[in-house]
């Protein structure tokens, strides 16, 4: 006997208990070819099912159906807050006031920046939240993840007197965004770290902070150099010989399924359509005793035949010559 005794209703109700029961049906299929007609398995509503050798697999694949159909038009949730995307990258800051410095531990773990369309199959967020048109499917689509976040050791020593712990990004990936996050009126999903043109450091109160780190869908490594330092309290100066050196924080990314698009620049030379037969010819320059047939062929673009060039093809000189 089996010991998947489950209500069915109970296992349909989300992704996990649908993958669930595909995984049970799937080997009922299988033990059903080894067992006796007195070996029984046990699916319910309220109360067992019996699967016999004439109706088992013909409820068996019954229920795989309707549960691949309930699968695709389960309704989508809209999300009202960003999913942290896994299991929280603490560095861990403390000061140490024998050294007069900030020192920081890192965690090894490297967070995944993951789509929505992945983590949150089907789902999407709010339109007026403000991270909706970054994050969002339908939008741009960005993967996205919570997981570090920058946190006080509790062997920390006090703080100097009149000073507060700036955290700044020192270098890092050119696409990769940072943002701070707010799920609690006012919302907020601001530009930090430099994106967006934001400042590359920012005052930081010593309680946890889980920036929301984005980056395109694909299958890319990120990486990013952060420090943290005293300043003064007041004017934010930087307190020399403070700063916990540079830390490198590093992504893994996921793709979205979507092909990468191609795009690039190029010279682009067309001629209206007339009667008879011509090629296009390119010199050096002007006067010019020998010229070339240019040997990539026309297509077709607006109705003109259109040839594509490099952009460096510019600096020659091009004609049309009519061949019999």
């Amino acid at each position: 006997m089996p010991g998947d005794l489950l209500p069915f209703s109970s296992l349909c109700r989300d992704a996990v208990g649908r993958e669930r029961t595909f995984r049970v049906l799937e080997r009922l299929l299988t033990e059903r070819e080894r067992r006796t007609a007195d070996d029984v398995a046990f699916l319910s509503m309220k109360t067992p099912i019996l699967l016999t050798p004439m109706n088992d697999r013909m409820l068996v694949r019954f229920l795989v159906a309707a549960l691949a159909s309930a699968a695709l038009t389960a309704p989508a949730a809209t999300l009202t807050a960003v999913p942290m995307q896994g299991g929280m990258v603490m560095p861990m800051i403390a000061y140490q006031a024998g050294m007069g410095r900030l020192h920081v531990m890192l965690d090894p773990a490297i967070p995944q920046l993951t789509p929505l369309a992945v983590s949150h199959p089907g789902d999407g967020f709010a339109p007026e939240d403000p991270w909706f048109e970054a994050l969002d499917p339908s939008r741009q689509g960005l993967a996205f993840s919570r997981r570090y976040g920058f946190v006080m050791n509790t062997e920390t020593d006090p703080l100097p007197d009149g000073t507060k712990i700036w955290l700044r990004k020192v270098t890092g990936s050119p696409e990769l965004g940072a943002f701070r996050y707010a799920n609690t009126a006012p919302k907020a999903f601001e530009p930090i770290f430099g994106t967006a043109g934001s400042p590359s450091a920012m005052a930081w109160s010593g309680m946890m902070f889980h920036p929301t780190f984005t980056a395109p869908a694909g299958t890319n490594e990120y990486h990013a150099t952060f420090d943290a330092y005293l300043a003064d309290a007041v004017s934010g100066v930087e307190i020399p010989n403070t700063s916990t050196g540079p830390f490198e924080m590093t992504w893994t990314t996921v793709s979205d399924g979507r092909p990468t698009l191609g795009i690039a620049t190029k010279l682009a030379i067309s001629w209206a359509v007339v009667p008879g037969n011509y090629v296009l010819e390119s010199a050096d320059s002007l006067p010019a005793a020998n010229w070339t047939p240019v040997a990539t062929p026309p297509l077709t673009i607006d109705g003109k035949p259109t040839v594509l060039l490099e952009p460096a093809a510019a600096a020659r000189v091009y004609r049309l010559r009519q061949i019999p």
